[in-house]
């Protein structure tokens, strides 16, 4: 299974991607002596992250990572001084009670916000166990992270990155054998490196 990064954007297999993203207000509140409104202001990354690591603390989570498409800095967090990603998603991986669990958020347009949300998530689900209903373990159940999909490039036997020739090359080879024509093949096997050609091809732009 590939192991989650903190840089580039590890997203956990089986988490479905946002068709589209909305504005959020996941900002601070303040309001000073003599206003007769309370003004907002946007959440930083550096922000969000301390939201996220205080509640994974409460928790009692072990071995956080928190895996984003902006650069890191010194401290190993999310950079503020980037812009936006073009990839604002967050996901956030650690342990609770020996078990892996993965959370993932790119629902809204500014990173921050999705790591803010993914930190409201878990505040919530802290919060259901205070009833007694169930445990927060029980609660994770459903997040336990999933094995990661067979990659493309491991079934052709060639590097991430390869180009087309290498990929087609490699899929004619591997034909030989898979075809279901081809003893010891099978529509099966033939149907696995046919898929794997077609995710090379279109991760370099040619699908």
């Amino acid at each position: 299974m590939d192991t989650p990064q903190r840089y580039p954007l590890f997203w956990p297999a089986g988490w479905p991607r946002a068709t589209y993203r909305q504005p959020a207000r996941f900002g601070t509140v303040s309001q000073k002596p003599g206003q007769s409104h309370a003004s907002h202001s946007s959440l930083s990354i550096e922000q969000a992250t301390k939201r996220l690591e205080q509640e994974l603390d409460r928790l009692g989570a072990k071995d956080q990572l928190l895996s984003t498409n902006q650069e890191l800095n010194l401290r190993g967090i999310p950079r503020a001084d980037r812009g936006e990603p073009s990839d604002p998603g967050a996901a956030v991986f650690f342990r609770l009670k020996g078990r892996d669990v993965a959370l993932a958020c790119d629902k809204w347009h500014r990173l921050a916000d999705n790591i803010a949300a993914l930190a409201k998530h878990i505040e919530a689900m802290r919060g259901m166990d205070r009833w007694g209903v169930g445990t927060v373990e029980q609660l994770f159940t459903g997040f336990v992270q999933l094995p990661a999909p067979e990659q493309w490039w491991n079934v052709l036997g060639v590097k991430r990155g390869a180009d087309a020739d290498t990929i087609k090359a490699a899929h004619r080879r591997l034909a030989l054998e898979a075809h279901p024509d081809k003893h010891g093949g099978s529509t099966n096997a033939m149907a696995r490196i046919n898929s794997a050609r077609d995710r090379g091809l279109e991760e370099l732009g040619l699908g």
